[in-house]
């Protein structure tokens, strides 16, 4: 009786310690893990479906042609913000965006775009002259250039990608972010990744893979 009173009071400290992963969630008996929704710059997450999405938007690619929000809908892509001429992190974040390119490049649920943050500089010709330089697969990978107010405007009120901004509130601040950012088929964000760390790739990777499951 002893030994069968301790394993009833083991059972039930091992049920009621047990953690609980708010990520998960049962469907049809499977466990899924599932993504939460960023709707704020602070990037907290949330768990249900917010009103946050990708504003409209409308830029032209390293090929002249116009790129706006019908170009990626019902697709889940990778969005960030860099400049061509860029000596710091830019390579870094263009070699890690090829690396997607490569690992997507059969999958046509699958996109990435970027956006130049010195669009000043960065005119059709330069785009498509970086492009070749780095193997950039125009079906796959849009990079974009347009009116700089509107590219910053997207920038920290659609995808929160200038950190410095929320501080300073300066909108002559240039802007200089290492981010990724995850956006699903709705446009909603729902995932933000250090693009220069390789870690944070396999992150974006496993997040993208979860993502697919969603309907």
């Amino acid at each position: 009786m002893k030994n069968i009173g301790l394993f009833i009071l083991i059972t039930c400290l091992y049920f009621s310690c047990k953690p609980k992963d708010s990520t998960v969630a049962t469907t049809n008996k499977k466990e899924v893990a599932q993504l939460p929704y960023f709707n704020a710059a602070d990037f907290t997450p949330e768990w249900e479906k917010g009103n946050h999405k990708i504003p409209d938007f409308s830029f032209i690619n390293q090929n002249g042609d116009t790129i706006n929000n019908n170009t990626y809908k019902g697709k889940i892509y990778v969005a960030n913000f860099f400049f061509t001429v860029c000596p710091s992190i830019c390579p870094k974040l263009t070699k890690n965006m090829h690396g997607l390119q490569e690992t997507y490049a059969k999958d046509s649920e699958i996109m990435l775009l970027s956006h130049s943050v010195m669009p000043w500089q960065d005119s059709v010709q330069v785009l498509a002259q970086y492009a070749a330089n780095n193997n950039v697969v125009s079906s796959k990978w849009n990079l974009v250039t347009g009116n700089k107010d509107s590219i910053y405007h997207i920038a920290r009120t659609g995808y929160f990608a200038d950190e410095d901004f929320y501080k300073t509130q300066s909108k002559s601040d240039f802007i200089h972010t290492e981010n990724f950012i995850l956006v699903d088929k709705e446009g909603h964000i729902r995932g933000v990744y250090n693009g220069t760390i390789d870690i944070d790739i396999q992150r974006l990777e496993r997040h993208i893979k979860i993502l697919k499951t969603e309907v």
